[in-house]
């Protein structure tokens, strides 16, 4: 790190101060008028210019990607609309023909409610499911047991003796057909989710409604199982912190946060910078500030007060997302975004409406 960088703390204004206990700067200031002399209306190709997206992983289950150079109205309304009103498909009617298990009705729909589900993203926005009963006599639930009295495992003694969600078989109705068959058919997300145990003399013979819906009419609509976000961390060494105190401050923080390097000899021979015969001494230095926690461990050290100061990015979002498997994690924010489109435009309207 260079000498120069020793003492740069960025935007003051864009920074949330995080103190040994307390927080400050913590009110946003870009709305018009605030600063004396200063427009600060907002404007689109700013907006355009300032915003940026950064994907640091991107799995088929989780994700983290960074928001950046938006306010934080946008970046909560984007997880909001993640966990409350992206459509997904959810049991919500269970007809019990026979349940001779020992789970009550309530306690075999609740957890039949709770599975997650995937298939056709097109079906999916186009389509409510629709149950189709079965010919009468017919039951594609009906389980049959028999046994093996050598054996001891239930799994081997018995047959059919646990109920999975792969158990669970969708029939189609009408034209549903065209949009869920084959690999788009409608399936769990996890197969091997177990719904109960059963032995000899023992039946489950139910049939189940599934409904499209959101999360903000129940948890069981939300395609996510976490969908959060956090400011990104600022560390600026203001001093120099050298030798054992190096080594002790990089234990303050989670691994991979600070690292460890030498004095070079150029910024030895540089008046003022702290590092004056110095050369070759370890010396600590940010390598990853994304990856603390804020914990403050390094501001309760006397050694390090005033050498320090840590932070947050007020317009830098940490997003954090986990599907729950109907849709892609990717899926999700660009859904979001779309879900945030479209209240933008009708939201529009009604201002132009209004206006007139």
């Amino acid at each position: 790190m260079s000498p120069h960088k020793l003492h740069t703390s960025g935007n003051e204004r864009d920074t949330i101060n995080i103190n040994k206990e307390t927080v400050t700067n913590g009110i946003s200031t870009d709305f018009p008028g605030h600063f004396y002399g200063e427009d600060g209306s907002f404007s689109l190709e700013q907006f355009r210019k300032d915003l940026n997206i950064k994907v640091h992983y991107n799995r088929q289950s989780d994700m983290s990607l960074s928001l950046m150079g938006v306010d934080a109205s946008i970046a909560n309304a984007i997880r909001r609309i993640m966990i409350a009103e992206i459509s997904t498909l959810a049991i919500e009617t269970v007809f019990v023909e026979d349940n001779t298990s020992v789970i009550h009705d309530e306690v075999l729909s609740h957890r039949l409610g709770l599975i997650p589900w995937k298939g056709s993203k097109q079906g999916i926005r186009e389509f409510l499911q629709e149950f189709k009963r079965g010919e009468p006599g017919e039951d594609p639930f009906a389980n049959t047991f028999d046994w093996n009295t050598d054996e001891n495992d239930p799994e081997k003694l018995y047959h059919n003796a646990n109920v999975y969600a792969k158990d669970i078989v969708f029939t189609p109705s009408g034209r549903q057909a065209e949009y869920f068959s084959g690999e788009d058919a409608i399936r769990p997300s996890n197969p091997d989710i177990l719904i109960a145990k059963l032995r000899p003399g023992q039946r489950i013979a139910l049939e189940m409604h599934m409904h499209k819906g959101i999360g903000a009419d129940h948890a069981k609509f939300s395609p996510v199982a976490t969908a959060s976000y956090r400011l990104l961390p600022t560390i600026n060494i203001m001093q120099p912190i050298l030798g054992e105190d190096a080594h002790k401050f990089q234990g303050c923080f989670p691994k991979g946060v600070i690292g460890i390097e030498k004095v070079t000899r150029q910024e030895a021979a540089i008046k003022g910078s702290g590092y004056e015969k110095r050369e070759g001494e370890d010396k600590a230095v940010v390598v990853d500030a994304m990856k603390d926690t804020v914990s403050r461990e390094c501001l309760r050290h006397p050694e390090f007060q005033g050498k320090v100061k840590l932070g947050r990015k007020r317009d830098h979002f940490i997003f954090g997302i986990e599907s729950t498997g109907q849709w892609d994690s990717d899926e999700l924010f660009v859904e979001a975004l779309r879900v945030l489109k479209k209240k933008c435009l009708t939201l529009e309207k009604q201002v132009v409406f209004m206006a007139r």
